[in-house]
């Protein structure tokens, strides 16, 4: 796939994903809406690495690694809000407790991160190399 067609399906991708988010916190799916609030925000990350490189990204689910890789310089609450959905992706893919986790993302919450991720997903789309 050329890397052109590469970075569309990214975020064609992203935006999918996210669009889901926002069907699972309407359903009620709490520990989905940041599940795939993840996903988005993975897909248009993997989306700038690819712009950057000119190349496939890495299999990796690490948003960190991925900013990095990207040379994103991101500060701030965005960052931060980041590390913190890097973090939870873990923990929704792999829980230790189905009950603790449930409880851990209830409506508020998954709001929270869907909104954070909207932020964080407009933000990155203004990266030039994604119009180049």
């Amino acid at each position: 796939m050329e890397v052109e067609q590469a970075i569309e399906n990214w975020l064609e991708s992203s935006d999918y994903d996210l669009e889901t988010a926002a069907r699972m916190l309407d359903t009620g799916r709490y520990v989905y809406v940041v599940f795939m609030c993840h996903l988005a925000l993975e897909k248009a990350l993997k989306a700038i690495v690819c712009a950057e490189t000119r190349k496939m990204p890495l299999k990796t689910h690490d948003l960190l690694n991925l900013l990095k890789k990207g040379k994103v310089k991101m500060e701030g609450e965005m960052l931060d809000f980041l590390g913190k959905i890097n973090g939870a992706s873990v923990v929704t893919r792999y829980p230790d407790s189905f009950s603790k986790i449930l409880s851990a993302y209830p409506k508020d919450v998954a709001r929270k991160y869907l909104d954070d991720t909207r932020k964080v997903l407009i933000w990155l789309r203004q990266d030039p190399r994604l119009r180049e």
